[in-house]
């Protein structure tokens, strides 16, 4: 049992402290009127054999226990929340994965492509079951494998079956994500408002489709542009290395990742960035990824624990005084 407190649903009641305040005023002056009568007795050796023993400063616990009881009741009464991580029921999640040629470097073994099927798949299966997932492939163009579902089978095998393709439309994948989550929204947005939504996108290298990245319509920093005007922060995942080569039609063609574009998409977008140049940081990535979009925080009651110390501390010092304060011998 914690007692925790993140603040208050109803902190007029603290002004019943006010009231505890005065009876601890009360108590000690009793106190200070018992002790003026007792120096009145002119027979203190009488006074001695009549009056009980003094239990010293054990008859006061009994009365302390009480105010910490009262202090512990009235707190309760507040409504005291706390923080508390609990698992998210209403979001929709879009993973959009980068199949061009490049995934076949093999600078992430046994291929970037593998690596990032691996990664993929268990973050699919770690993410908690109220959050709706969906999967896109992209290279020339993009395509919807899985709308968004609770739903992990299906996408875990198309995750298992992607293809490798020609050419790198980024753009073109994120308009894609946008438009299966509004599709997706749409259906099932209730009084509340369709549930947050957020795109995943894992990329290892430039856009090629089209060539221009500032002002094409259908580039990647417009349709990131067009994701922040919708709400949809895009979480940009730059996967592989500076020496990554693939060979193509007989030639040997370099495959750098591009940090630069990646962590722009992010920023245009309201979104995160993050790197991975190994299989083991793309599995970090995803699982920290599972953490921000599997759960949320939440503040709940927290009223509990304080009744419970308060009346179990109300009860023992309602004990004690019996104890402390009888007068047989």
């Amino acid at each position: 049992m914690t007692l925790s407190l993140s603040g208050f649903t109803a902190p007029w009641w603290f002004l019943l402290l006010l009231a505890v305040a005065a009876l601890v005023v009360g108590y000690l002056l009793v106190q200070r009127s018992r002790r003026r009568r007792v120096m009145r007795f002119t027979n203190l050796e009488l006074l001695e054999r009549v009056a009980p023993r003094r239990q010293g400063w054990v008859r006061h616990v009994p009365a302390v226990g009480l105010v910490i009881a009262l202090m512990l009741l009235t707190t309760a009464m507040a409504g005291p929340t706390a923080e508390q991580r609990v698992p998210r029921n209403r979001a929709t999640v879009v993973l959009v994965i980068d199949v061009s040629l490049s995934m076949e470097a093999t600078d992430v073994p046994p291929s970037r492509l593998k690596a990032a099927q691996e990664a993929a798949r268990t973050f699919v299966q770690g993410l908690t079951p109220g959050v709706n997932l969906g999967l896109i492939s992209f290279a020339g163009t993009a395509t919807v494998l899985v709308a968004p579902t609770t739903e992990r089978a299906a996408v875990v095998n198309s995750i298992d079956n992607l293809k490798l393709a020609q050419s790198t439309a980024t753009g073109e994948a994120i308009f894609a994500a946008m438009q299966s989550i509004e599709s997706f929204s749409s259906v099932v947005g209730g009084p509340d408002g369709p549930p947050p939504a957020r795109i995943v996108l894992m990329s290892d290298g430039k856009q090629t489709i089209p060539t221009e990245f500032e002002d094409d319509p259908r580039g990647s920093f417009t349709a990131a542009r067009a994701a922040k005007d919708k709400g949809i922060p895009i979480t940009t995942i730059s996967f592989g290395t500076m020496q990554g080569t693939v060979e193509i039609e007989g030639r040997v063609q370099s495959v750098e990742v591009d940090d630069d574009a990646m962590r722009e998409i992010a920023r245009l977008s309201g979104g995160d960035f993050y790197t991975a140049a190994t299989a083991e940081q793309l599995r970090s990535v995803y699982d920290t990824l599972g953490e921000q979009i599997g759960y949320e925080i939440k503040f709940t009651d927290a009223s509990r624990p304080w009744l419970i110390m308060g009346t179990l501390l109300a009860v023992l010092a309602a004990a004690m005084s019996l104890v402390v304060g009888q007068r047989l011998p």
